[in-house]
C-alpha cells in the first residue's frame, strides 16, 4: 500500500469523525426511533428567541427608564454614555453621544456575551443544535473530523474563566440598580417592578455563582481541604448550585426577557406600576 493510499492512523493522523477509517459503517444517520430532534430543535427556538429579542431592544434606545420609580433594565446597563437619559446614569457620564449602531450598555453586553457563548453548558446547548455536533447520542454528525477546542475559533472558549470575572461585576452593577429602584417620589418604594428586578437579581447571582469557573476558583486548586475549612464551605455549597447551573442558564433568559419587557411597558406608559408602598 503506497503512502498516498496509507489509513489516517497509519499516516499519524488520528482517524475522527463518524465515517472515519476504524468505524463502522452504517449508511443510516441513526438507529434510534424515539424523538431525538425535539431537544435540538427546541434549543435553537429558545436561544433564537432571546437573540433576536435581546438584539431588538438593545438598539431600539426607547423604553429602557423608568423615571419615578428607577427602573433600569438590564439590556441598557450601565448606561454611562451622554445618550442615556439623566437619570439612567446610575454610574456618571463617561463618554460622549454614541452612533446608533453601538449600544448604550456597550461595557458590558460585549462581557456577558462572551461570558455566556464561552458557558460550559451553553456550549454543549448550540455545538449540538446549531452546529450539530453532535445533535443527540448515538446519531451521526455530518462533521467528518472532530478538532475539539484546539484550533481556532474554538480555542478561544478557553478564555470562559477571564468572562467569569467581567460577569460577576456585571452581576454586581445589577445589584446596585435593583437597590436603586426602591425609590419613588415619596422616597422609599415597592412595586411590582421592584419584585420582578429582585428575582432577576437573585437568578442571575444563581447563574453566575454556579459557573464551572466559579466553582474551580473557590477551591479548584486546594489539596488539603481540611486546612481550608471556609474555602471548603464556599466550594461544597457552588458545587450544589453547579448541578443546577443548565436551570439557571435557560430560567435567566426567561427573566432577562420578562424584566425587560416589564419596564418597557411601564416606560412607554402602556402600563402602570403595581405599588405596594410608596
Amino acid at each position: 500500500m503506497s503512502t498516498s493510499e496509507a489509513s489516517p492512523a497509519a499516516r499519524g493522523t488520528p482517524a475522527t469523525g463518524v465515517r472515519s477509517a476504524g468505524r463502522a459503517r452504517i449508511a443510516a444517520r441513526t438507529l434510534r426511533n424515539d424523538r431525538w430532534w425535539q431537544t435540538p430543535a427546541l434549543t435553537v427556538l429558545g436561544l433564537g428567541v432571546f437573540v433576536v429579542y435581546a438584539t431588538i431592544r438593545s438598539f431600539v434606545r426607547s423604553a429602557y427608564y423608568v423615571e419615578d420609580y428607577h427602573y433600569l433594565t438590564p439590556f441598557y446597563s450601565p448606561c454611562v454614555s451622554a445618550s442615556c437619559v439623566d437619570g439612567a446614569r446610575h454610574f456618571g457620564t463617561w463618554v460622549g453621544e454614541l452612533p446608533m449602531w453601538i449600544p448604550l450598555a456597550f461595557l458590558s453586553l460585549p462581557l456577558l456575551l462572551g461570558f455566556r457563548l464561552t458557558c460550559y453548558y451553553y456550549r454543549k446547548a448550540y455545538y449540538r443544535s446549531f452546529w450539530l455536533s453532535p445533535p443527540a447520542c448515538a446519531v451521526a454528525e455530518p462533521h467528518r473530523r472532530y478538532t475539539g477546542e484546539t484550533r481556532l475559533p474554538l480555542i478561544l472558549q478557553n478564555s470562559h474563566r477571564y468572562f467569569f470575572y467581567a460577569g460577576f461585576v456585571v452581576s454586581l452593577i445589577n445589584t446596585y440598580d435593583m437597590i436603586a429602584a426602591f425609590r419613588s417620589p415619596s422616597g422609599f418604594g415597592i412595586g411590582l417592578g421592584n419584585l420582578i428586578l429582585l428575582i432577576n437579581v437573585i437568578l442571575l447571582w444563581g447563574y453566575t455563582l454556579s459557573c464551572h469557573s466559579c466553582r474551580h476558583v473557590t477551591g479548584g486548586r486546594l489539596r488539603h481541604f481540611s486546612k481550608h475549612p471556609v474555602r471548603y464551605r464556599i466550594w461544597t455549597f457552588l458545587s450544589r448550585l453547579n448541578v443546577r447551573h443548565m436551570q439557571f442558564a435557560w430560567i435567566t433568559l426567561g427573566t432577562l426577557i420578562l424584566t425587560d419587557f416589564y419596564i418597557m411597558l411601564v416606560a412607554s406608559e402602556t402600563i402602570t406600576d403595581l405599588r405596594f408602598v410608596g
